[in-house]
């Protein structure tokens, strides 16, 4: 029975380093089949160019500018199907412990071929980590969030997304141009990005830099304090929970 070649998909800002893993790979192509689908210098440029590679794996690095190794591998969780991820790294034991404490596998630099063989083997049988695993292992929230439209990975700076609302299994970002649906717990992002947003509402998150003041509003839900958020750049006036008021309002006169 033929099995076919395991796609491999690289990504690392070092040109030495990407072609140091393509004469691996091809060193172990008769122990393990397998095929370079593609490869990319920046994390940005891996997103944009992997989901039509569909590689089964991607070898990546977790040192980058732009955007590290760590947030480019959450970013694929957008992909229905997303691929094992094998971090290349030459950091030092800290941040080793947290891949082995989260089961992600990563080779250190120099990358020897039989640690190669053996780690695409290992990610090619177990598939892609879980994103909490790989929230747990990051340092710092995301620079980003990610929405798979048509096949390709959009990115939504974090920077600009006014404010998160739950609504039913997805969360709505919203910028000041567009929404954007998300399938992620407001709850989990509540817990990344909460130096940058404040709950208002069970249901919502807004972005403390956009808070430009408060209006009288009915009560919603039974919950209201009589008062809903303004927000620059944003139409949507947003009612504030009588539990959230106090914390809500000292932001506001901070």
């Amino acid at each position: 029975m033929n099995t076919a070649p395991l796609r491999v998909f690289i990504v690392d800002d070092e040109a030495p380093a990407r072609s140091r893993l393509r004469e691996l790979l091809g060193d172990l192509s008769t122990e393990l089949p397998n095929v370079v689908v593609g490869e990319a210098a920046n994390g940005q440029e891996g997103l944009a160019l992997l989901p039509a590679a569909a590689p089964d794996v991607a070898l990546v690095d977790i040192q980058m500018p732009q955007m590290n190794g760590m947030e480019f591998a959450q970013h694929l969780g957008a992909l229905d199907q997303a691929p094992a991820v094998v971090f290349v790294t030459a950091h030092g034991q800290y941040a080793i412990e947290a891949f082995e404490v989260n089961a992600l596998d990563y080779l250190l630099k120099p990358v020897r071929a039989q640690r190669l063989a053996a780690a695409l083997a290992k990610a090619a049988a177990t598939g892609p980590a879980s994103r909490e695993a790989l929230a747990r292992a990051s340092h710092g929230p995301r620079r980003y969030l990610s929405v798979a439209e048509r096949g390709k990975i959009l990115l939504v700076p974090v920077a600009e997304v006014l404010f998160m609302k739950a609504e039913l299994k997805y969360v709505t970002l919203r910028t000041s141009e567009r929404e954007y649906l998300v399938e992620e717990s407001l709850t989990s992002l509540e817990q990344e990005f909460g130096a940058a947003f404040v709950r208002v509402h069970r249901n919502c998150l807004v972005a403390r830099r956009a808070i430009r003041g408060f209006e009288r509003a009915g009560a919603e839900d039974g919950e209201g304090a009589g008062w809903s958020v303004l927000l620059e750049g944003c139409d949507e006036r947003l009612p504030v929970s009588r539990r959230q008021w106090p914390s809500v309002k000292s932001i506001a006169n901070a």
